[in-house]
């Protein structure tokens, strides 16, 4: 008879455990990296905040039997008291607590400082960090989760650095101070305190695991609903088009409802664990006091009435930090899965880059030969170092594309590409027809290498795209989306996005040449007009001309038209359709198109399917060839 299979859950759960750990240790080496100084200096104002404490509990005993009882005897006996040795014996433990008040403020301050500090720094790394990523990561992770790094983790940060962690270091320090002060004032009730010390922290090591796992869950959840209302908030015209409303609050509420559970069970066992080490704390002090009461009047041991009196302070003050701690826990625990989903991302791997070939200004002879000029030129040129020989070469950017047996998949397991083979000389005109998934999209991902081939070569201008580098390659390439994304700013800022140095002279030069300038121009504050929310104050056309628009003051050589325009309408087209026009003079275009009759007049049209080029040719030669394209172009079934 087989044994039981192993319990993959707990596993699972130790490994998140194991990480969460490790990224909480990560963040307190970062935090000691960049704060070593405030650190030290808090560690040493908590330290003379709980030794003031500690020394104004243990001077209660001098009080009570140096000078109350004492007076108390006087009063009893008929004699005149003296106050004034009670008055400075209470002006100084005044002091003492005084001082502690001070030291308390003073690294309550610090910390925020360093709290804060260490938010701006992570967010910093982060976002630069995620400007490093290739593209692959944001097509594989939600946005909504992505922001809610910055968000809800980075918050969870905040609170432990600048609430848990000062008052673990106060309770650990007062633990170990006032510990010995009780062994100094009375071992037994030490030791009666100890026990209920170990019962307040198996009912701690119990709750907080219970609470740990759900405030784990907690944080997930949260993503999820990020990443959900995000979704829907882009999609809303969509859910309203298809009447899909009970859908989206229906698949809301599932998870909105794992949120409330898991926050539910993980609040409800953080809520449980204060009262219940309070109530502990409580019977630890009634215990000591009757047990010490009794040792005090029978004598024993010398325990006086105001060392009693001092115990008593210690004992609450002993299950006070022990308290504060089990309700730091939480936040500790959110913390370290907070952490664990901010060093995952900064964990990801960033884009990698081994290209070596730049692209630089350059000086074009008349004979051919090209060199590298100190100015703007006009001219670009590939910038070759030959490791072989040590020698550097230059050639000319024309936009000379090549594709030569090229595979390729999102997954491994999974090809999308099979054995793609063109080319596009300089200047050409060449569109990619297909039904949807066919691969049109991806051929241009790799074109500018947002993914990078599995098998096969790119050649640009007979240089092999991986010895690129990356940033030089896609300088020299315009891509225009059909989903354009505009940022918030004004029209010019936009426009100038394409090349940031450009004068207000070129932003309305490449604006006329995109035909946007007459519109702009109608505008109320014309190019100053500020952009919001993605452009939703301009229409789909008018968002398309300043995209085209910010390719063209680029001036790439080489242009890349995705579907650019399938979201708008017949009349509209037409004005972006001649302002592409424009843009397409003299510059290798790659074109994926939704309507055929845009493209008819491209130098070469290939038709995809299931990620193969099955036919290939001018419009006339693929019309009389009567394959897909003629089906595609006539909407006619052959050979039906």
């Amino acid at each position: 008879m087989p044994g039981p299979r192993p319990n993959r859950s707990v596993k699972l759960d130790r490994e998140q455990k194991a990480k969460a750990r490790q990224s909480l240790k990560r963040l307190f080496k970062d935090i000691f990296t960049r704060y070593p100084v405030q650190i030290i200096a808090v560690v040493i104002l908590i330290f003379v905040s709980v030794l003031c404490n500690v020394q104004g509990t243990m001077f209660m005993q001098v009080l009570i039997d140096d000078y109350i009882t004492p007076m108390i005897k006087d009063v009893a006996a008929g004699r005149t008291a003296d106050f004034s040795p009670l008055l400075g014996a209470i002006i100084r433990v005044m002091s003492f607590y005084i001082v502690g008040i001070i030291a308390t403020y003073v690294y309550n301050l610090i910390m925020i400082y360093v709290a804060q500090g260490m938010m701006k720094s992570i967010r910093d790394r982060m976002f630069v960090h995620m400007e490093d990523l290739p593209i692959r990561y944001f097509d594989s992770h939600a946005h909504g989760d992505i922001m809610s790094l910055y968000t809800n983790d980075i918050d969870t940060l905040r609170q432990m650095i600048s609430q848990s962690m000062p008052q673990i270091i106060s309770a650990s320090i007062t633990v170990v101070s006032v510990l010995v002060s009780m062994f100094i004032l009375s071992v037994p009730l030490t030791i009666v305190t100890l026990l209920m010390v170990g019962v307040m922290l198996f009912a701690t090591t119990k709750l907080a695991g219970l609470s740990g796992k759900y405030f784990v869950e907690q944080q997930n959840a949260i993503a999820d609903v990020n990443g959900n209302v995000e979704e829907m908030m882009q999609g809303q015209k969509v859910v309203k088009v298809f009447n899909h409303e009970e859908e989206a609050i229906a698949n809301f509420e599932k998870l909105n409802d794992r949120l409330c559970e898991s926050s539910a069970k993980a609040n409800t066992y953080a809520n449980v664990l204060g009262p219940v080490n309070a109530q502990l704390g409580n019977v630890s002090y009634v215990m000591v006091t009757v047990i010490g009461g009794v040792m005090a009047l029978a004598g024993v041991t010398g325990l006086t009435l105001g060392k009693l009196a001092s115990f008593m302070s210690f004992n609450k003050s002993f299950s006070m930090p022990i308290n504060q701690v089990s309700q730091q826990l939480n936040f500790i625990i959110m913390a370290m899965a907070g952490a664990g989903r901010i060093y995952a991302l900064l964990d990801e791997e960033p884009e990698t880059d081994d290209g070596y070939v730049t692209l630089v200004n350059a000086n074009a002879a008349v004979d051919g030969t090209v060199t590298e000029a100190d100015h703007k030129t006009g001219v670009w040129a590939w910038k070759h170092f030959h490791k072989a020989d040590g020698t550097t070469t230059y050639r000319k950017l024309t936009g000379d594309m090549v594709m030569d047996d090229v595979n390729f998949g999102y997954v491994p397991e999974k090809e999308v590409l099979h054995h793609v083979s063109l080319y596009a000389n300089a200047g050409q005109k060449i569109a990619f027809v297909g039904a949807t998934g066919a691969g049109k999209t991806t051929i241009t991902n790799l074109l500018n290498r947002f993914y990078d081939v599995e098998d096969g070569k790119i050649r640009y201008d007979g240089i092999n795209i991986n010895k690129i580098k990356k940033a030089d390659l896609r300088r020299s390439l315009g891509i225009v989306l059909q989903d354009t994304h505009l940022f918030t700013g004004t029209i010019a800022e936009n426009i100038r996005y394409g090349r940031l140095d450009a004068s207000d002279e070129d932003v309305k030069a490449a604006a006329k040449l995109a035909n946007a300038d007459g519109f702009i121009r109608r505008l109320p504050q014309g190019y100053d007009t500020v952009i919001k929310g993605d452009g939703a104050n301009l229409s789909m056309g008018q968002r398309q001309l300043l995209a085209i628009a910010r390719v063209a003051i680029a001036d790439p050589p080489v242009l890349i038209l995705d579907e650019a325009t399938s979201s708008i309408d017949t009349r509209t087209e037409k004005i972006v359709q001649d302002g592409m026009d424009k843009l397409m003079r003299g510059r290798t275009t790659f074109i994926i198109a939704h309507r055929l009759s845009t493209i008819r007049n491209s130098d070469c049209i290939m038709v995809l399917d299931q990620g193969r080029i099955i036919e290939r040719g001018s419009h006339e030669d693929l019309m009389q060839q009567g394959g897909k394209y003629y089906q595609l172009y006539t909407g006619k079934i052959v050979n039906a």
